[in-house]
């Protein structure tokens, strides 16, 4: 088993071995299984990349992420410039459907709205605004409203789970009306995070709920 001590500093070095971190400004904690990182980094992409590399580690059981971004003024944009970047990246996905996603920019913070048919879309919209210079976070309001009804959805998680390697008999899933649950017990933060991706990519789904224990 994993103490607290052996997770902050596995954590620590995991920040440190990532390349798109300068993680000189983070701090962090663990307490039970919980890490928490703290401090401050100068892009979105690099909070985001702190927490992804955090989430690697054995023995991290849940996340509480706390950085803040603090962009250097020579990088600063106004938020019409970023929203306007916003839109204009968005473009270029082909994978989002022409005036389906709206942009709006607040001190920074990239919100976006609309409707989609899929979860991969909506997850694509926000993703190639990560690294958008300027940004200081984004909030992905967008809705998934699949055009495929699919009565099975439920059995067509159990099969998707069984082929990944994450899979074990304590998973339950439960799905009506395109709202999937998911319970029982993972063997670590990235299998529930695989459990949760399995779920989402199911047609038909329009929200997934985990509630996992994380075993020790």
């Amino acid at each position: 088993m994993t103490t607290d001590h052996q997770l902050r500093t596995d954590v620590l070095a995991a920040l440190d071995w990532e390349p798109s971190i300068s993680a000189d400004h983070i701090s962090v904690t663990a307490k039970d299984g919980v890490v928490t990182l703290s401090g401050h980094v100068e892009t979105y992409w690099q909070k985001q990349a702190a927490e992804t590399a955090a989430g690697r580690v054995r023995g991290f059981r849940a996340l509480a992420e706390e950085i803040e971004v603090r962009l250097p003024l020579h990088v600063k944009r106004g938020d019409d410039e970023i929203a306007a970047a916003a839109l204009d990246r968005m473009s270029w996905d082909a994978s989002i459907p022409d005036d389906a996603v709206k942009a709006r920019v607040e001190k920074g913070l990239a919100i976006l709205t609309g409707k989609v048919a899929g979860t991969w879309q909506k997850n694509g919209a926000a993703l190639g605004l990560r690294s958008l210079m300027g940004a200081t976070g984004v909030s992905n309001q967008i809705t998934v409203a699949p055009t495929i009804d699919s009565p099975t959805i439920g059995d067509d998680i159990r099969h998707a789970l069984h082929r990944s390697w994450c899979w074990d008999d304590n998973i339950e899933v439960s799905a009506g009306g395109g709202r999937v649950h998911l319970t029982g017990e993972v063997g670590s933060w990235r299998e529930r995070e695989l459990a949760s991706a399995t779920a989402w990519a199911a047609k038909g789904a329009t929200a997934v709920q985990t509630d996992f224990t994380i075993a020790a």
